[in-house]
């Protein structure tokens, strides 16, 4: 475009969050820099905290950053589930490793410290996309920025949430509303609490579930989800109709969690997804473009993986980019580029698929209805045979990254 300041890179990523960062750190661990693109002033912390399974650590562990969190979150290895009608109670075990709750922001903070100060370019607006065919049948990917900047990469990977401007570019199909919405937050009791060390979460039989989760002796991390589509306003109102309305016949424990909400942490929002089948036979790359985290599988919170799964594609994406560069002596080859892309989706792909069906079943059935085949299958079924067999996912292992080649350019 005219009157552009152009810029050239050999891999721009769209989004600062967990998967733009993540894969920031995996090629740099295979010795290729990165320009990251967030359009926020500053790193994005919305969604409070988060809890990382087995899988998430796999893939913090090949991207040399998970000691600096084991350290300050102690893992958690069983929980409890309330039915708030009939008062049962059922047990749940974690695997032998647990699970850690995080704070977001210590999470992606942990990952912006890996990378050299001039990674992340913030307040970066994207305008438009395409792909610029060069000499011999090769393309340059172009993102022009809202500044007027034009930035050439030969390869641009989304990484830019649910929203994904690049997965639009891509043509994929648009997330959909899986019919729930959530309500999350930090709690802090600057004196202490005396909960117990596990997950409690409590259900009913009008859609709504609800949880809390230590995340140390003085802070919780908690949510509520229901069918409810529009709750709006400040902060002190969202709480006030958690409290009020939502959740007034949960049991006292939950409700003094929330009273103890730290307001600034509260958000609000529709729980959106992919059909898998648009993951599986969507266009999710495109030569030297393609998607990642939740711009590639946006799925619902109810098996804990949406940040999980942001890190595994960020580590099999930089092995297969990795592996590329190795092969070719330091060097980006197109061909060979497109085709480690493309290897990478194949490898995603039904990955993706899965992980985004899991948790949209586990949401549905524990926040099923009142008909007695839905209290069967949630209240007989779920937590004794389904549940472990969904629990399994999380025991995947992405694998490592390849050693830099000595001809990268590694800072």
């Amino acid at each position: 475009m005219k009157g552009e300041m152009e810029m050239m890179e050999d891999v721009v990523i769209v989004g600062a969050g967990i998967a733009g960062l993540a894969t920031a750190v995996a090629l740099k661990r295979v010795g290729v820099r990165a320009l990251v693109l967030e359009r926020s002033q500053g790193i994005r912390v919305t969604g409070a905290a988060l809890t990382l399974f087995p899988n998430a650590w796999l893939a913090l562990d090949a991207l040399g950053v998970s000691h600096k969190l084991t350290r300050s979150y102690d893992p958690l290895f069983k929980g409890s589930v309330t039915n708030i009608i009939t008062g049962d109670v059922q047990q749940v075990l974690f695997s032998e490793q647990g699970i850690r709750p995080v704070h977001r922001k210590a999470l992606l903070e942990a990952l912006a410290e890996e990378l050299p100060t001039d990674t992340i370019r913030f307040s970066s607006k994207l305008a438009a996309i395409e792909s610029q065919e060069q000499g011999g049948g090769a393309s340059i990917a172009v993102v022009h920025l809202e500044d007027g900047t034009a930035i050439k990469s030969k390869v641009l990977i989304g990484c830019d949430g649910v929203n994904s401007v690049v997965a639009r570019w891509l043509g994929l199909a648009e997330p959909v509303h899986s019919g729930r919405s959530a309500v999350r937050s930090l709690a802090v009791f600057p004196q202490g609490h005396r909960f117990k060390h596990e997950v409690q979460q409590f259900v009913d039989q009008a859609g709504k579930r609800a949880a809390f989760v230590p995340l140390n002796d003085r802070e919780f991390y908690w949510f509520l989800t229901c069918k409810e589509e529009n709750m709006t306003g400040e902060p002190e109102q969202i709480q006030r109709e958690v409290l009020e309305k939502y959740a007034e016949n949960f049991p006292s424990i939950y409700l003094d969690v929330v009273r103890h909400a730290d307001l600034s942490t509260i958000s609000w929002a529709p729980l959106m997804y992919r059909h898998p089948w648009r993951i599986i036979f969507g266009n999710l790359n495109k030569g030297n473009i393609t998607v990642a985290g939740d711009a590639m599988h946006p799925m619902t919170p109810d098996l804990g993986q949406g940040g999980g799964s942001s890190l595994e594609d960020a580590v099999v994406l930089g092995r297969h980019i990795g592996n590329s560069i190795i092969k070719n002596g330091g060097l980006f080859v197109e061909g060979d580029m497109a085709k480690a892309i493309d290897d990478y989706v194949k490898e995603r792909r039904w990955r993706g698929a899965l992980l985004v069906t899991g948790s949209y079943l586990s949401g549905w059935i524990q926040q099923g209805g009142a008909k007695w085949w839905e209290k069967f299958l949630r209240d007989r079924l779920f937590f004794k045979y389904i549940f472990g067999w969904l629990g399994g996912l999380a025991q995947y292992n992405c694998g490592n990254l390849p050693a830099a080649s000595s001809s990268g350019k590694e800072d």
